[in-house]
């Protein structure tokens, strides 16, 4: 018998029961241990959250929360295992803002639907990235930057940690809203991009703030723009992108917990209530500062809405530059 045949006394039932059962249910979560994936390899910045969350929710959970790195494919691999997994909140995954709002226009096909595939929880932290140049390069402001690359298009060189990576979108991004033609150069990861303009081999980067900070203090990279709209605490005095003149310019790589569609909702939302509480334990607040994290906690629905706006907004940032990867 289906709810809308039943009695009415029997709906009332059914209706109180389901009240009392939200709560039971949330309480009851995790009855074993919870699988957290890192859809990218050990010691990026998503095993590293992934590993700092899941060390504060075991402690206040008195389950383990295992970190599993499942790497491949932009992410891509991760994702899949995830929205094939059970929706009872014991598979997780730390997303990226690529995996859920850019790779489905990178790729010709996707194994998994990051539209109604996962169900949100919670953004975790954000990172600003800062476009950097050698110091070779004539430019000291990025006036004087854009001024040279519009009267040689095409002399500069930019490298990014590999196609498709949100330093490339970043860097698409710039050239775009600058209506500027530079040449991308992609390597296999960031380290190897970083020490590329180390080198000499390309003339810049856009990159995340704490891959090249150490370098913009020694003076080996000189920064023209941090990507958003205030400047970021670990570089003060680069202009943020009002004050360089490219107002708009914002580019902050987001992660953020996800599970499977279909999850229940009481279950979301003490995972909710438990990953604010890490993330604004001493251990991951201090990590956040030495690293430049700005941690987010938002509920399920805004998280949401993030993931939809920045889906929109990649989404044309990549059809314009012509990006595709696969």
């Amino acid at each position: 018998m289906t709810l809308m045949h039943l009695p009415r006394r029997g709906v009332l039932t059914a209706a109180l029961a389901g009240i009392v059962a939200s709560p039971a249910l949330a309480q009851s979560w995790p009855d074993r241990p919870i699988r957290l994936v890192a859809p990218f390899p050990p010691g990026g910045l998503a095993d590293v959250l992934a590993r700092t969350v899941s060390e504060e929710m075991a402690r206040s959970l008195g389950q383990p929360v295992i970190v599993e790195n499942r790497t491949g494919a932009g992410g891509n691999v991760g994702a899949e295992f995830v929205t094939r997994a059970a929706p009872d909140g014991h598979t997780l995954m730390m997303s990226s803002t690529g995996i859920l709002s850019a790779n489905q226009f990178l790729y010709p096909s996707l194994p998994f639907d990051p539209e109604s595939g996962f169900a949100p929880v919670s953004l975790v932290a954000d990172m600003t990235k800062v476009l950097v140049v050698h110091p070779r390069t004539p430019a000291r402001t990025l006036a004087e930057f854009r001024a040279l690359a519009a009267a040689e298009p095409g002399r500069f060189n930019f490298g990014s940690a590999g196609n498709g990576t949100t330093g490339h979108l970043g860097l698409a991004l710039f050239t775009s809203m600058a209506n500027l033609r530079v040449t991308h150069v992609p390597y296999r990861g960031a380290a190897p991009s970083v020490q590329a303009l180390l080198a000499g081999e390309v003339d810049g980067l856009v990159d995340n703030i704490p891959n090249v900070v150490t370098h913009i203090r020694s003076g080996a990279f000189r920064p023209l723009v941090v990507a958003s709209k205030e400047p970021h605490v670990l570089l003060p005095d680069v202009p943020s992108s009002p004050e360089a003149g490219l107002p708009g310019y914002e580019m902050s790589p987001w992660f953020g917990v996800v599970g499977p569609a279909g999850m229940p909702p009481p279950v979301v939302e003490r995972l909710h209530r438990e990953i604010v509480a890490a993330i604004r334990q001493p251990g991951p607040q201090a990590m956040g500062e030495r690293l430049g994290l700005r941690f987010v906690a938002n509920t399920p629905s805004e998280f949401d809405q993030v993931i939809r706006a920045e889906r929109a907004r990649w989404g044309r940032i990549i059809r314009e530059a012509g990006i595709t990867l696969g």
